[in-house]
């Protein structure tokens, strides 16, 4: 839809097939309703978020920045505000507000929406794009094609691979894809015990199996499933993964040195020196959290606190700063925000959006190698590129 306004925008006769019953149904859902569509930092802090291939997007950012995005949005009637990490949302917490006002947006430009419309695959005569062929058999001319398809997450909302089909039948490498900003699954059996729980103000360490390289270090909120642990510091995590035999590890007392902890445990026990092991953890950990704390500890629940050696103190503080975790894999593409890999951003001219390998296609968006963390660069990285592919796909075609 972005890509359509900034195309008519630059003179070209648009028209844009979607194959499901209306337009934007992922939008629809992301920000769970309500639309994270971009981030209020700093526009170069925005590329300290985007994972994999920043330096492609340069162009695209810099030429239709968050500043940028947030503007177009505020122009159309939707009143924006930003929250906690600066994440941006309309103030009415509706997605559909930002859906609507690009329809707007599309009718005030000209631009056609057919509905109900799949493409199968690119038109290409004498090495260069000619339009588009339907599922139906039908043939569509066009000077240029942009291919904003999404990638695999959430296929339920028409994300299928279709854009990646596409891509390779026109001569692109596609780069592996997996899902992305998804829940981990946990190998421990005790995990099953604490879903529903949710954690604050952690600190998370994602190492590559045999724990010798670092993948991620985050600080945030986290949340644990019936398989495994989810919320956004997670989500971060798993951008990082380069395999699934991994290494999680929480410290869940990051504001306090090994030390401070240690005093901390040795004033606790002091205070309650006659009560039992388990029955003086209220003040460290939510309650679902204290048995399998205590069961990792390898400390007899029932056990005095003023029996408790120095050693097992030490090594319980050791524990709460370093709860270690094996991650067995990821959750699938119907939990995941994003789908990471897609088509190779060599293959791509970063500053147009065109294939270098057939003149008149355009790529934008998740169909892309390119992914972020949350909190909007993800969404910031579709308007970008939209907006960049439609502005060159019209100044090729008209």
């Amino acid at each position: 839809m972005m890509a359509a306004c900034r195309a008519a925008q630059c003179g070209a006769q648009v028209l844009v097939l979607e194959k499901n019953e209306k337009a934007g149904k992922k939008l629809f859902i992301t920000g769970k309703g309500r639309c994270n569509l971009t981030n209020a930092c700093d526009t170069q802090d925005l590329f300290d978020h985007i994972v994999r291939n920043p330096r492609f997007l340069y162009s695209a950012i810099y030429g239709f920045s968050n500043d940028m995005v947030r503007d177009f949005f505020e122009k159309l009637g939707c009143p924006l505000k930003v929250e906690r990490g600066n994440r941006v949302f309309p103030i009415s917490d509706h997605s559909s507000d930002i859906i609507r006002g690009l329809e707007r947006q599309m009718r005030a430009d000209g631009v056609v929406l057919r509905l109900h419309t799949e493409v199968a695959d690119i038109w290409q005569r004498d090495g260069r794009v000619a339009g588009v062929i339907l599922k139906n058999g039908e043939r569509v001319r066009g000077d240029a094609v942009i291919v904003a398809t999404g990638g695999l997450s959430y296929p339920s909302t028409g994300s299928t691979g279709d854009g990646y089909a596409m891509a390779e039948k026109a001569g692109h490498r596609i780069i592996e894809t997996v899902p992305s900003l998804v829940p981990l699954a946990i190998r421990e059996d005790w995990i099953q015990g604490l879903q529903g729980l949710s954690l604050k103000n952690v600190e998370a360490f994602l190492y590559a199996a045999g724990e010798k390289k670092m993948l991620y270090k985050g600080f945030g909120e986290m949340l644990f499933t019936h398989y495994g642990v989810s919320g956004p510091l997670i989500l971060s995590a798993s951008s990082y993964m380069e395999a699934d035999d991994c290494v999680l590890k929480l410290d869940l007392k990051p504001a306090l040195t090994a030390q401070q902890l240690d005093k901390r445990l040795l004033r606790d026990f002091s205070e309650h020196q006659n009560k039992q092991f388990k029955n003086v953890l209220d003040g460290l950990f939510p309650a679902r959290l204290i048995p399998v704390m205590i069961r990792l500890s390898g400390i007899e629940p029932g056990k005095p606190v003023n029996e408790i050696t120095k050693e097992e103190r030490r090594q319980f503080g050791f524990l709460i700063k370093n709860w270690r975790m094996h991650v067995s894999g990821t959750g699938d593409y119907g939990e995941a925000v994003i789908t990471r890999g897609g088509v190779h951003v060599k293959e791509v001219n970063p500053s147009t959006m065109e294939s270098l390998k057939m003149p008149g296609l355009y790529f934008a968006g998740e169909v892309l190698d390119v992914d972020a963390l949350t909190g909007g660069f993800n969404l910031q990285i579709a308007w970008s590129t939209g907006y960049l592919a439609g502005e060159h796909a019209a100044l090729g075609s008209v």
